[in-house]
């Protein structure tokens, strides 16, 4: 590394955040922007990309949109036929939707659903990326490929900090993260020879804020699960984020970095 060299720097480098737009989402992609990072903000929603990317303009920073399904693979194709031969240096895997529930009040559909727009759709974007971040690498000898797992990809939830069996972190949830983070294990091992480092972040309690305005009991049932007895807000996902997306992990390669206050160790 030459002397002086910022080594967190994304200045130059192009990256997609799928989910960009959620709770998480949007706090990847702006510290990706704060960067240097030209960002392409992923959404299903056309108005929501295109809020988010006159947001980070209007702080000048570099953002377009990407408006896509992640879990189909039609418009995955047409995404990364629009970049040409662009390099795409980062690629962040953070969409993801579905209900709550426990096992007893859960369709076996819910499971597929969980499935596919998570690892699924992980496969899917860094197969037709390849050509993209093969192409970063030749530029800047490094690609980073992150994708959001969980805690509870990890451990099982209390269930009994739920007020019902129906609002109850879902059990196709963690099975789906669970894969999300071995998977991310295989694909280090397959592209790091390359230069295409592939790791995970599983984010710990970081309820969104109509969940901490409509729910405070919750919240507190969530801050006793937690040695620092607190619960994560977005900001608090950025650090880890830009450290696995700069050159600063340029030696970190199928790691599951926990975000998470200390939940799993107890």
């Amino acid at each position: 590394m030459q002397k002086g060299v910022n080594i967190f720097s994304l200045k130059g480098k192009n990256a997609l955040v799928t989910g960009a737009t959620g709770h998480l989402g949007s706090a990847i992609a702006s510290i990706l922007a704060e960067a240097g990072a030209h960002v392409f903000i992923n959404s299903r929603s056309k108005e929501r990309s295109e809020a988010l990317v006159n947001n980070l303009k209007a702080s000048n920073f570099s953002a377009d949109t990407a408006v896509f399904n992640v879990a189909v693979q039609e418009e995955v194709e047409s995404f990364f036929s629009s970049l040409d031969d662009q390099p795409l240096h980062i690629l962040i895997n953070n969409a993801y939707a579905g209900g709550a529930g426990t096992i007893e009040h859960s369709s076996a559909n819910a499971y597929q659903e969980s499935y596919d727009i998570s690892v699924i759709a992980a496969h899917n974007l860094i197969k037709t990326a390849l050509p993209n971040l093969r192409c970063a690498v030749q530029e800047s000898k490094d690609a980073s490929v992150i994708n959001i797992g969980s805690m509870y990809g990890m451990v099982s939830p209390d269930l009994g900090i739920y007020n019902s069996a129906f609002s109850a972190n879902p059990p196709f949830y963690g099975a789906a993260k669970a894969a999300l983070i071995q998977w991310t294990r295989y694909a280090a091992c397959e592209f790091g020879h390359e230069g295409i480092r592939v790791n995970s972040i599983s984010p710990g309690p970081f309820p969104s804020e109509n969940v901490q305005k409509n729910d405070p009991d919750f919240i507190e049932k969530l801050k006793k699960k937690v040695p620092m007895g607190r619960i994560g807000f977005p900001n608090e996902i950025k650090g880890p984020t830009l450290f696995l997306a700069s050159s600063a992990s340029s030696y970190v390669n199928g790691s599951n970095l926990i975000v998470d206050g200390g939940w799993v160790c107890w």
